[in-house]
């Protein structure tokens, strides 16, 4: 027990005690009760809001992602909207905190001179202590968020990457069937040029589809180098959309070709029918009286020369040529009709050497010379008999056949028959006494 304030002073320095106590110490016990009531509060505060926090972020960490467009955008939506309400609390539990703050450290913003008492600065200790609370909170709440929001962000570019996808696939898969149902090559050059025609339209057809293919597997490989979390599901999608665009590009390659050999062998066709055509014209149209003279078998064998050098400038095959150049398109149908060309224009060509052979012999035929025969010197041309004149008269007639009359001439009709036919030749017999 003391007997005085005086003996007070012996145990607690004057500088903490009231000035009731005879010490120096500034003391308003409703302001500390303010400021302690107002520490309380803010305390309270910050556990409430740390406690909001956890529990959202509890949440989120348990939310399953939706599988659709829709659903990732309205769970991405609810949780920003969730987000904005929490930093909103945060920023008014800072407030709280830095107003009271503020008032706790009146006194020296008022005064230079003027010390905190250590009740003050035990206040302002606690409400520093509570702040840096609150904002490692918020730091730690900001960083999950952050990872939270990036992968809501690419659930909902992966949604939308696999709607994209399906609907491209679709729009492929559609093309590429189309394009399997393109096995017709042709039997004919109008029908060949009609079905390039339509190859065309189809591949103009399907250049959006190539197009957006091809955007969205860059789009998805973007999506790759940006540490996305679903990268073993966009990769394959992006090698998938490749693969089609390069089957697409190739099998159209296929087909052009195809139908460029198709078109390519119809004109060789077309030609070699027109050239055996025109070859079985130019043999009919040699008039066989005209080819009798020696200039008129040249000049018949001139014309048949020039003719067949034009074959060279269509460029007709051969069968074995034919067969090599286009066995990659010779169907069964397109065989026959090609064999039966070719078996045509062997057979034309077959009656051009035919031609040319009776031809060469008539231009290489020349005329024998007359022979002067001198008179009998027995004999009389008066007294000879009708016995002895007619022997030498049948012969000079046989001589006479035999100088004039030319090889046989082959008809048109002869050189279309077919080979190994016989002909019967009769000659002339003189019958001597």
């Amino acid at each position: 027990m003391l007997n005085s304030v005086s003996d007070l002073h012996e145990y607690i320095d004057k500088s903490q005690l009231t000035r009731e106590l005879g010490g120096t110490l500034e003391y308003g016990h409703s302001q500390w009760i303010h400021h302690r009531t107002a520490i309380e509060n803010f305390a309270m505060t910050v556990k409430t809001t740390a406690q909001m926090l956890q529990t959202f972020g509890t949440d989120l960490a348990e939310t399953e992602l939706p599988n659709d467009v829709q659903c990732t955008e309205e769970l991405l939506s609810s949780h920003t909207e969730q987000h904005y309400k929490l930093k909103d609390e945060l920023k008014l539990a800072v407030k709280q905190g830095a107003t009271l703050l503020t008032c706790i450290r009146e006194p020296i913003t008022r005064s230079a001179t003027s010390k905190l008492s250590p009740d003050e600065l035990e206040n302002v200790a606690t409400v520093e202590r509570l702040l840096a609370q609150l904002d490692e909170t918020e730091r730690a709440f900001d960083q999950f968020w952050s990872k939270h929001h990036l992968k809501l962000e690419q659930c909902l570019q992966l949604r939308h990457f696999e709607q994209d996808f399906r609907e491209v696939k679709l729009m492929l898969d559609n093309l590429m069937e189309t394009q399997a149902g393109f096995t017709d090559i042709g039997d004919s050059v109008s029908r060949v040029e009609s079905l390039l025609k339509e190859r065309k339209q189809l591949e103009e057809k399907g250049q959006e589809p190539l197009e957006k293919a091809q955007s969205l597997a860059v789009h998805g490989d973007q999506l790759i180098q940006n540490n996305h979390y679903a990268v073993d599901s966009i990769r394959p999608k992006c090698v998938e959309l490749r693969r089609i665009c390069d089957d697409f590009a190739n099998e159209t390659k296929k087909q052009y070709d195809i139908l460029g050999k198709s078109l390519e062998l119809h004109k060789q066709l077309d030609k070699a029918s027109q050239w055996c055509e025109s070859g079985i014209y130019l043999l009919a149209s040699q008039a066989v009286d005209k080819c009798q003279t020696q200039e008129g078998a040249e000049t018949a064998l001139c014309d048949i020369e020039r003719f067949l050098e034009t074959a060279k400038d269509h460029q007709l095959l051969n069968a074995k040529e034919f067969c090599n150049q286009f066995d990659m398109i010779l169907t069964p149908e397109i065989k026959n009709n090609s064999q039966r060309v070719l078996q045509k224009l062997e057979d034309v060509q077959e009656m051009f050497d035919k031609r040319q052979v009776s031809l060469k012999k008539l231009a290489a035929k020349q005329t024998r010379p007359v022979q002067p025969v001198a008179p009998h010197p027995e004999s009389s041309p008066k007294r000879a008999s009708p016995k002895s004149i007619r022997p030498v008269t049948l012969a000079a007639n046989r001589r006479s056949v035999e100088m004039s009359s030319p090889p046989k001439f082959v008809s048109d009709a002869e050189l279309s028959k077919k080979k190994n036919v016989k002909k019967t030749k009769s000659g002339i017999k003189i019958a001597r006494k």
